[in-house]
């Protein structure tokens, strides 16, 4: 199979579907569908025009879609017509579809993977940037996630854990801004932890709530982002704040300590500082050193080099930045920070302008930009 074909071929295929009349999720998610069949197929009967095969089944697939869409538009239009049969109870079954969503059937990544996509309303290109994987490979997850539990009974609900990091993941794209699912992620948490008593349902509660706690000063009047550091903390909502200390220190006290306690007892020391100066970045290395322990997540190592940064000074920043694969996101944008905190502007800047390149969102692109700007200004007096 010639994975550089298709992806060559993606673009072109995408275009053509847009052109045709599908709007572009659909044509998206169609060609996805399409890809999968290639992958599938090509090995045992290679089509002669790559091309046109794919444009034909993934046509296809979106004239599919588009039927079922309109069909079940059809039927909750029909439904909404009908008179109401009186007073019933309010029911909300989210959480129980997370749970059953994450099936035994399903490996967890792939459980996590089906659930943010069919529940969570996540696309599959935010799964794949979650996952540090390319978007072909994301779709190509799922879509063997779908055939896995086809034609299973979704009697069996999965584990603590899988729905944990589905709610994480939905939390945080949320939180950044794109899709604005934070505060569903909190409340279906908050039912998760009245349900079950267990120390990580509590961590990533009050993790939640504690980054939750600062959003309102994460952006300017003009849509920019604002940097810890340099957020207004008065605009901080102490309640959120107070209620996810409490709940965090309730669990560690439990003594079973996992990686959402952990980001939480960072995100509570950042938390506690009453300015940016005063941040303990000695505990917070220490407990980032926990969360590496935890995970061995080459991202967590990552935020861990800014803290080394902050406690010992940028060079044993950029010492622990060594270590790790510099196409790891934000890695540029690390290595910019802790480059200009040493002095060394001209190297700043350029890293600035790289991240900015590689930034996933239009306010983040647009911060790192400013920063570059900033720094060939300075450079040019």
């Amino acid at each position: 199979m010639n994975e550089v074909l298709l992806r060559s071929l993606t673009p072109s295929v995408l275009g053509i579907l847009v052109r045709r009349g599908a709007d572009f999720a659909a044509a998206e998610d169609a060609v996805q569908d399409a890809l999968v069949e290639a992958v599938r197929v090509w090995p045992a009967d290679p089509p002669r025009d790559p091309k046109g095969w794919l444009v034909t089944v993934a046509w296809r697939r979106f004239l599919d879609a588009t039927r079922a869409d309109t069909a079940r538009r059809r039927r909750e239009d029909l439904v909404e017509d009908e008179p109401a049969p009186g007073p019933a109870p309010a029911v909300d079954d989210t959480l129980q579809l997370y749970f059953l969503c994450a099936h035994p059937s399903l490996t967890p990544s792939s459980a996590v993977a089906l659930t943010l996509r069919a529940v969570g309303g996540l696309t599959t290109r935010q799964i794949a940037l979650a996952y540090l994987v390319p978007e072909a490979t994301m779709a190509q997850r799922i879509s063997r996630a779908k055939r896995t539990v086809s034609g299973v009974r979704f009697d069996q609900p999965g584990d603590v854990a899988t729905v944990l990091r589905v709610l994480y993941l939905v939390f945080n794209e949320g939180y950044s801004g794109d899709v604005d699912l934070a505060a569903e992620a909190i409340r279906l948490n908050r039912q998760l932890a009245a349900a079950i008593d267990h120390p990580e349902v509590a961590g990533l509660l009050a993790l939640m709530l504690l980054h939750h706690a600062r959003r309102a000063a994460r952006t300017a009047p003009d849509g920019s982002l604002v940097p810890l550091a340099e957020q207004d903390r008065g605009r901080w909502d102490t309640e959120s704040i107070t209620e996810g200390v409490e709940i965090l220190q309730t669990a560690l006290a439990r003594d079973r300590l996992g990686e959402f306690q952990a980001q939480a007892a960072i995100a509570a020391l950042h938390a506690d500082a009453p300015t940016a100066e005063e941040t303990d970045w000695v505990q917070i290395v220490e407990w980032y050193d926990e969360l590496a322990r935890l995970t061995d997540s080459p991202i967590v190592r990552l935020n861990r080099a800014v803290a080394v940064g902050e406690a010992d000074g940028p060079r044993a920043g950029l010492a622990a930045l060594v270590a790790l694969d510099d196409s790891l996101p934000r890695h540029a944008a690390v290595a910019a920070y802790l480059h200009e905190r040493d002095g060394d502007l001209a190297a700043a800047a350029r890293l600035y302008a790289e991240a900015a390149r590689k930034a996933p969102n239009l306010a983040e692109r647009d911060h790192l930009t400013r920063q570059a700007a900033r720094l060939n200004a300075r450079g040019c007096r």
